[in-house]
């Protein structure tokens, strides 16, 4: 229970005003369906902080810091570029009705936005520190859920009145911010 409970708090906190959050809102007001993208968020949480329990020491060796700022800058700069594209989901209505779209974009893009993110190394330390791998994952991705959910949720609210343009914007220099400070933080070594 403590794993469970000292996962989800480390977790929750860790997420508060954290970049997924804002691909949450994002999501919400583009797709407009709320239960297509928390399932989608769901699923992407478990899987990543899965992988993060199970391989997360031998992939902490694998990649040095240089290189996961290198990764995850690019990915954020990928991420704003995505984030300006014209959204082509919305024009079928198939998937728009559906949900499908919305589940696949979110459960690809939140997998890839948790990849060395702080919850994500949160996870990986965690179940480090205590064996019990499921009460670890079951409880960084509650405390994901619970962090995210009110921004699907008013995302969804406030879709009608929000401007999508101008929030694809703001996303995209948010995302392409983070990336370059990843990619500074890659580099800054090498300017010492």
């Amino acid at each position: 229970m403590e794993a469970f409970l000292i996962s989800l708090s480390t977790v929750g906190i860790a997420e508060m005003g954290d970049r997924t959050q804002l691909l949450s809102l994002l999501l919400a007001a583009r797709f407009r369906r709320p239960w297509p993208i928390l399932a989608g968020i769901l699923c992407a949480t478990i899987a990543n902080h899965a992988a993060a329990g199970l391989v997360g020491t031998w992939f902490g060796r694998l990649l040095t810091p240089f290189w996961l700022d290198l990764v995850v800058g690019l990915g954020m700069i990928v991420m704003a570029l995505w984030a300006l594209k014209p959204d082509r989901l919305d024009e079928d209505e198939s998937l728009q009705k559906s949900g499908t779209g919305a589940f696949l974009a979110t459960l690809t893009a939140f997998f890839l936005a948790e990849m060395g993110d702080k919850t994500q190394i949160a996870t990986l330390a965690l179940a480090a520190a205590y064996p019990n791998l499921v009460a670890v994952v079951a409880g960084s991705t509650a405390g994901l859920m619970i962090a995210n959910t009110p921004a699907v949720l008013l995302g969804r609210a406030f879709a009608n009145r929000l401007p999508v343009a101008a929030l694809q914007k703001g996303a995209a220099i948010i995302f392409c911010l983070i990336g370059l400070i990843f990619l500074g933080r890659a580099m800054l070594p090498y300017f010492h």
